[in-house]
């Protein structure tokens, strides 16, 4: 009898999920995703901090955005469409770069935010990638993004 064996390899998880508790009432965290004068202060990493930010938050409004390099002033123009906006519970919009040459799939982002005692429980999802490495480059400048973010919600 002839014993097979079939080498099992998952995917790469298509889905990035980051968790935060924000220090801060959901109605303020939720205006500071969709107020985009709030959001300019805290939307892009560290590195590479907003420029400039467009909203038009309702279903089918757009969005739009730069993002600027500190270290050499390259910038990276984003944007996309809201989906659904449940206030104060849920921002659904798409996320695509607005560069020249390859770009990335459009993805799916999912932010919810649930009251947790005077806290916010932040959960971001944004779905889907191309790579481990692509989703791995989101999630990095997401993280940053939100280290601002929980800075600026509590000052």
């Amino acid at each position: 009898m002839t014993e097979r064996r079939a080498a099992i390899v998952e995917p790469a998880e298509p889905e990035l999920v980051i968790t935060r508790v924000l220090d801060a009432p959901r109605a303020l965290v939720f205006k500071a995703w969709t107020d985009a004068r709030q959001a300019k202060r805290w939307w892009g990493p560290k590195d590479y901090p907003a420029t400039h930010l467009e909203m038009d938050v309702r279903p089918g409004g757009a969005w739009r955005g730069r993002l600027r390099s500190t270290a050499n002033g390259e910038e990276l123009g984003l944007g996309g469409v809201f989906r659904e906006v449940v206030v104060p519970e849920r921002v659904v919009f798409t996320f695509a770069w607005e560069e020249e040459g390859e770009r990335g799939l459009e993805t799916l982002v999912t932010v919810t935010f649930a009251e947790q005692k005077g806290k916010t429980l932040m959960t971001f999802r944004q779905v889907p990638f191309q790579s481990v490495e692509e989703r791995d480059g989101h999630s990095g400048g997401w993280s940053s993004s939100f280290d601002r973010l929980a800075d600026y919600v509590v000052h």
